[in-house]
């Protein structure tokens, strides 16, 4: 006899209850949709089948099938796009649900989580009833197909949980309880598919290991040894060794702040004062959590039903005053009289919109005295003028230079604007001129004059070719004060949309004239402009 076999099997230090819901993709596009659970419908994704209800699986149905062969089996089919940001939104209710009545709930995916049995178990008076406590909780939501395991590991908690389909009859429960240490008992039986290592599986099969039964019998070593770390995990899953813990989730720290004013307030110098506190505890939240706000939600309810709300952005970043001026300036910015209301507020809610590490915002060495001013006073005009009143100027991609000088609302960010974005991004701009770049761009190009040594014009031939050597020059301005050309490069062709019949088709120049002055050319239509100079 092995030493395996006289070694008793490992007891789990925790128990493990798990949820399934079973066909969740289903189940949230219908309670999305408000449809009735006998409704045929399928999800698609990537032109084929991702989920079926249990109406259209009866039709013939499956998972795999193209659209059209799914249409042609199920007539009465409703056809839907699968949208995974769907699933999560709608379990997250149910997640809210669970963990109001068992603490330490652990989100596998939605549909599917994992829970700490030995608290719950302890409170209801046992794994079954807490169990029971679930599926009833869940029952008042309208899920009534949950089901719930509970065993030694997540991964046997979880298959027990997906046994209890199986169960007809009097023996028909949602709920299977693995009693403590017969994990690798419960699932012996079980094919080897449920490790979801296909690899491993057909490899297994070849050796005549059918159930992971049969694979639990192997010594861990030689699993190791011959299948790697991979094989070892998987054997300690089909040996019901999963020592998983439950990692509870962390709710997302509550970042708004919202406050109600009984009696309403009718004064602007009133809200401003009772806001002030909240304004602390607004900016304390966000420090507290290692950020700072750069785009805040201002949202504000009358007596009377009306609501103001406002997206306010700031170059650095909010601070408790900052907060409480736009708060007053979305008031006195309403149309309102300085000092009084039209209606009384009653609630004020401010939402960072925007968040940002703290440590990207750190104070300069020298402080931020005379910045925060500025801001200050801009973002006062802008709220009395408007959100594009005050611009500030950004770089933006784009071939011609006057097209690279992009005006953005003061505190916007430049990625706001896709050119912009796209040039803060680093990505190379097809055409555009290597640096270092002009010094003076003109606002529209002035026409200048470049000829050869004989007079004549200097243009570029279908080739891309000039037809003759620049060697007089005359700058904008002027027609008779000519210089001679010292240096010159190009031609740089850009050729801007040209399928359609209002592209361009031009040509870049650079230039040095004998006084020394250095310009950027353009030779469009066989006429020369001027678009900048190197100063």
């Amino acid at each position: 006899m092995s030493l395996q076999a006289l070694t008793p099997p490992l007891k789990s230090a925790t128990r493990i209850m798990m949820l399934w819901s079973p066909d969740w993709p289903i189940t949230a596009a219908l309670r999305e949709l408000d449809l009735s659970a006998a409704t045929p419908l399928a999800l698609i994704d990537r032109g084929e089948v991702f989920a079926c209800s249990p109406a259209a699986r009866a039709e013939g149905v499956k998972r795999g099938l193209r659209v059209r062969e799914a249409q042609a089996r199920c007539t009465d089919l409703i056809v839907k796009h699968y949208d995974p940001d769907q699933d999560v939104r709608v379990f997250e209710p149910v997640i809210a649900v669970i963990e109001k009545i068992m603490p330490g709930v652990q989100l596998i995916r939605p549909g599917l989580c994992a829970i700490h049995a030995q608290g719950p178990s302890r409170y209801y008076g046992g794994e079954p009833k807490a169990a029971s406590v679930l599926i009833t909780t869940l029952a008042s939501l309208g899920l009534t197909t949950a089901r719930v395991g509970v065993a030694d590991s997540p991964f046997a908690a979880e298959h027990a949980a997906r046994a209890t389909e199986v169960l007809e009859g009097a023996e028909k429960d949602p709920i299977w309880v693995v009693p403590p240490g017969e994990s690798p008992q419960f699932l012996s039986t079980f094919p080897l598919d449920v490790l979801e290592e296909p690899k491993l599986a057909v490899l297994l099969r070849r050796l005549g290991i059918r159930t992971l039964g049969d694979f639990a019998a192997l010594d861990a070593c030689d699993i190791r040894n011959r299948f790697g770390v991979e094989g070892a995990r998987a054997h300690r899953k089909a040996s019901g060794l999963d020592h998983r813990s439950v990692v509870a989730r962390k709710p997302p720290v509550e970042l708004d702040v919202v406050v109600d004013f009984e009696p309403a307030l009718v004064r602007i110098d009133q809200l401003a004062f009772a806001f002030r506190t909240a304004a602390d505890r607004f900016v304390e939240r966000l420090r507290a959590t290692g950020l700072v706000c750069t785009a805040l939600r201002v949202v504000m309810h009358s007596e009377s039903g009306e609501v103001s709300d406002r997206l306010w952005r700031h170059p650095r970043w909010f601070d408790a005053d900052d907060v409480l001026d736009r708060v007053r300036w979305q008031l006195q910015g309403g149309g309102l009289i300085e000092h009084g209301l039209q209606s009384g507020i009653t609630r004020v809610h401010t939402i960072p919109a925007t968040v940002e590490d703290l440590g990207d915002h750190a104070d300069g060495l020298w402080g931020t005295g005379p910045e925060e001013s500025i801001h200050h006073g801009l973002a006062r005009v802008q709220s009395m003028l408007g959100h594009v009143a005050v611009l500030t100027a950004v770089v933006a991609g784009g071939r011609m230079l006057k097209d690279r000088r992009v005006f953005i609302p003061w505190g916007d960010s430049p990625t706001s604007h896709p050119t912009a974005a796209k040039s803060e991004q680093g990505i190379p701009w097809p055409g555009n001129v290597p640096g270092p770049a002009p010094a003076t761009v003109f606002d529209e190009p002035l026409e200048v004059l470049v000829v050869d040594a004989a007079g004549r014009s200097v243009d570029v031939d279908a080739r891309g070719m000039l037809t003759n050597a620049p060697a007089l020059f005359t700058p904008p301005g002027t027609t008779t004060g000519q210089h001679a050309v010292q240096h010159w490069a190009g031609p740089w062709p850009i050729n801007e949309r040209w399928w359609d019949s209002s592209g361009r088709a031009l040509n870049r120049f650079q230039l040095v004239d004998d006084t020394g002055a250095a310009w950027l050319l353009l030779l469009e239509d066989h006429r020369w402009w001027a678009e900048a100079s190197y100063d």
